[in-house]
């Protein structure tokens, strides 16, 4: 496979973590798996706009599922999607705070 593909998959996967519902799902899931009804709980709004969040995660690999009665539980893929999530978390808040100490000093 060519360093070209691989830079399409990645970007690929990181569309799909491209919205604030996605992450907060994925903060949710770090440490143990939750069943839809959980996490629709938690994060709030439409059963059908989480349900499309999770479809996207899990086809995309980023998230497993499994149905036990009537729910779907889900739980990361790696614990590095986890990892990743938090490094990110790390250089955005670094970021804001050198914009934050710059404008202090103006």
């Amino acid at each position: 496979m060519t360093n070209k593909k691989i830079f399409e998959l990645h970007a690929d996967v990181c569309k799909a973590l491209g919205h604030p519902l996605r992450i907060e799902v994925i903060d949710l899931l770090q440490e143990k798996e939750l069943c839809f009804s959980d996490i629709l709980e938690v994060t709030g709004g439409l059963k059908s706009n989480l349900s499309q969040h999770l479809s996207v995660m899990t086809k995309k690999g980023i998230l497993k599922m499994r149905r036990e009665g009537q729910c779907n539980y889900y739980s990361l893929s790696s614990k590095k999607v986890a990892q990743a999530c938090r490094l990110m978390r790390e250089v955005l808040i670094e970021s804001l705070k050198k914009q934050n100490a710059i404008l202090e000093k103006m």
